[in-house]
């Protein structure tokens, strides 16, 4: 029978002596030092960082406001917004197309966005602060029912919207808010020209955003605060 190795003995497993090697690579001590405790503990961090990162699922906000060019660049631009898309909502005709027909359908913006970073108040305040409120028959210089405004909601939004609604009638008192809260429908996507429209034609956007008097109409309904 093989005797158990114990330390300082001379047994040799190849051409190591073992207790060479334990002279040269020591066990570490059972309590570990002021550096071994810091490396675990940025371990540790890196982990319930990545965890908090990937906690929260995308989510989805779905507004209309006029003119999908304007609406997408007035939410494109905000801090947890991964993506915003064109698009038609609201009505019942299947695969509505802005070269064709979308009867009965608002123009409007799908947003996706980290609940984590920006939630949905803050986005449903975001909206009301780019459309006239006061406007039932388009907005701005844009005309006819596919161009009102209106927040196309969830049921779990719901509450929320309509908190935000309550919120501006109070700031305006009297003046009567027409901006509906509407039952989110299916979302259908424009064709592709009109996705990042201010991005791959920013002239022409800004002209256009210009002449149809949209940020003139927005600093008269809410100044400049």
């Amino acid at each position: 029978m093989t005797p158990c190795w114990r330390p300082g003995s001379a047994r040799v497993s190849g051409s190591i002596e073992l207790a060479s090697h334990f002279a040269v690579y020591p066990l570490p001590p059972t309590q570990p030092g002021p550096h071994m405790r810091a490396v675990i503990t940025l371990f540790f961090l890196a982990l319930l960082s990545t965890a908090t990162v990937h906690a929260a699922e995308p989510e989805t906000a779905v507004f209309a406001g006029g003119c999908f060019w304007c609406m997408e660049s007035d939410f494109e631009h905000l801090d947890g917004v991964h993506n915003v898309v064109s698009g038609f909502t609201g009505g019942t005709l299947k695969n509505p197309t802005y070269s064709g027909n979308h009867a009965g359908h608002y123009e409007a913006i799908e947003v996706t966005y980290d609940p984590a970073v920006i939630d949905y108040q803050t986005l449903v305040e975001h909206f009301w602060r780019n459309i006239d409120p006061f406007d039932d028959g388009g907005q701005f210089c844009d005309r006819g029912h596919s161009y009102r405004a209106a927040i196309f909601a969830t049921e779990d939004q719901r509450s929320l919207a309509r908190e935000s609604l309550q919120s501006v009638e109070k700031r305006f008192g009297k003046d009567k808010v027409v901006t509906q809260i509407l039952l989110a429908a299916k979302f259908w996507p424009v064709e592709e020209y009109h996705q990042n429209y201010a991005e791959k034609n920013p002239v022409r956007y800004k002209y256009y955003r210009w002449s149809c008097g949209r940020d003139q109409r927005l600093e008269a309904v809410w100044g400049t605060d």
